[in-house]
C-alpha cells in the first residue's frame, strides 16, 4: 500500500496552469473561502475521491511524451495541496524522478513545514495573492493574510520561480492604489517570472446552488476589457511582466 490522499479531480491535458501541456491534480481540501470561489466542491477535507499516489503518478508518466514537447509538467492544485503535505510531495517527488517538471499552485495558507516538505521537489510555483489588506482579505476568504505572505516570502528567500495569480474583482482588487501597492510589494520578490491576472468570474455559481449556500457576489459582473487593460498597463508600467 502506497501513499494515499484525497483527490477531487484531474486534467489530463491542462493548459492554464503553468507552462506546457500539464497534468492537473486538484486535491481535495481547502482552508479558505473565497467568496468567489468556483470550486466550492473542493472545500471538504472528506470529500473527494481516495488514490495512491503511485498509480497517479503511473498515470501522469503515460503523458510525458505531450508535456516534454510542449515543456509542460505536473500541476498540483486545488484546493489547496498543502493540506495533504506527504501526499503531494510523494507525487512531485516522483514525477522529479521520472524528469518531469514540477509545479505547485497555492494560497499560501498553511504551516511553513508543509512547503518545507513539499518545495524540494518543486520546479515551478503559481502562487495566489487575494489582497494585500489584512481586513479586505478577511473578508474576501475568511483569513488573515499574514501568514500566507510570511510563506511567499520564505517561497522567494529559497530562490524558487514564482507566478503570481491574483483574481481582478471590481469594487474589491481593481483600484488603482490598490494595484499599485500590489506592484510595489510584488517588485520586492526576487524570484518572480510572470504576474497572472485573472478576471472574475460566474462560471461556479452553479455550484455554490448545489451545496446549498448562498453566492455572495451574485451582483457582480465580471470587469470589462478596459478595467483589464487598465490593470495589466499599471503593473507593466512599474517593470512587471504581465499576462
Amino acid at each position: 500500500m502506497g501513499q494515499k490522499g484525497r483527490v477531487h479531480s484531474v486534467e489530463s491535458m491542462g493548459t492554464l496552469d503553468g507552462p506546457g501541456i500539464r497534468f492537473v491534480i486538484f486535491l481535495q481540501g481547502c482552508p479558505l473561502r473565497c467568496v468567489y470561489c468556483h470550486n466550492p466542491d473542493t472545500w471538504s477535507v472528506s470529500g473527494g475521491r481516495i488514490e495512491d499516489a503511485d498509480f497517479l503518478v503511473e498515470r501522469i508518466i503515460s503523458f510525458k511524451p505531450y508535456m516534454d514537447a510542449s515543456g509542460g509538467g505536473v500541476t498540483l492544485s486545488g484546493g489547496e495541496p498543502t493540506l495533504q503535505p506527504d501526499f503531494a510531495a510523494h507525487i512531485m517527488k516522483k514525477c522529479k524522478d521520472a524528469g518531469i517538471n514540477t509545479a505547485l499552485d497555492t494560497g499560501g495558507y498553511c504551516k511553513r513545514n508543509a512547503f518545507e516538505k513539499i518545495l524540494p521537489y518543486t520546479d515551478l510555483v503559481l502562487f495566489d495573492i487575494k489582497h494585500l489588506d489584512p481586513k479586505v482579505h478577511m473578508e474576501l476568504t475568511g483569513k488573515d493574510n499574514r501568514l500566507i505572505l510570511e510563506n511567499l516570502k520564505f517561497i522567494d528567500s529559497l530562490g524558487k520561480k514564482i507566478w503570481i495569480r491574483h483574481v481582478l474583482l471590481p469594487g474589491f482588487t481593481d483600484d488603482v492604489t490598490h494595484l499599485k501597492k500590489l506592484g510595489e510589494f510584488l517588485k520586492s520578490l526576487n524570484s518572480l517570472e510572470l504576474v497572472e491576472l485573472l478576471p472574475y468570474h460566474k462560471l461556479g455559481i452553479h455550484k455554490w446552488e448545489a451545496l446549498g449556500l448562498k453566492y455572495p457576489l451574485k451582483d457582480v459582473k465580471p470587469p470589462s476589457r478596459e478595467i483589464l487593460e487598465r490593470a495589466r498597463a499599471i503593473l507593466r508600467e512599474m517593470g512587471l511582466n504581465v499576462i
